[in-house]
């Protein structure tokens, strides 16, 4: 499938794949100042990074429910949990949480502090066991779980 202005044709038609075109919906920001969440310095990030954002209310709720926590930020309204890139692929993050593409949050309050550090060098919470864990507080059926339609 080929983009540019009203005509799909011709040499300089540049064609899209499926995946670019997700990426693409994916990094739309909302309105507002956007903030990057910053790991600290002496934490690594091999597999790029991003963010699922929850209400603060369900913060605390989903602290005990995972295996391992990685960097987490607050700003009051939110708390924002590191997870590995494209950690969204395949999943459909239950309302209200909210994935966010590159650790960029919007509309922030206030700019959102680390409240938890884990150990070691990598930031990470296990975007798997953070989803059923949200799934779970939120009341939501995991994708997988639900009755396929024809």
């Amino acid at each position: 499938m080929g983009v540019r202005g009203s005509s799909a044709t011709g040499p300089s038609a540049r064609v899209l794949s499926l995946d670019t075109l997700v990426r693409v919906r994916r990094a739309q920001p909302g309105s507002g100042q956007p903030r990057r969440l910053l790991v600290p310095e002496d934490m690594t990030v091999p597999l790029g990074c991003d963010a699922v954002s929850v209400p603060a209310r369900f913060g605390p709720l989903l602290l005990p429910r995972l295996p391992r926590v990685g960097c987490v930020y607050a700003d009051g309204a939110h708390w924002w949990w590191i997870v590995p890139s494209d950690s969204d692929v395949s999943l459909e993050w239950p309302a209200p949480a909210h994935y966010a593409t590159g650790a960029v949050v919007v509309d922030a309050p206030a700019e959102p502090g680390l409240i938890h550090r884990p150990e070691g060098t990598v930031p990470y919470t296990p975007p798997i066991p953070l989803y059923l864990a949200v799934c779970r507080v939120t009341g939501t059926t995991p994708v997988w779980s639900r009755p396929i339609s024809a």
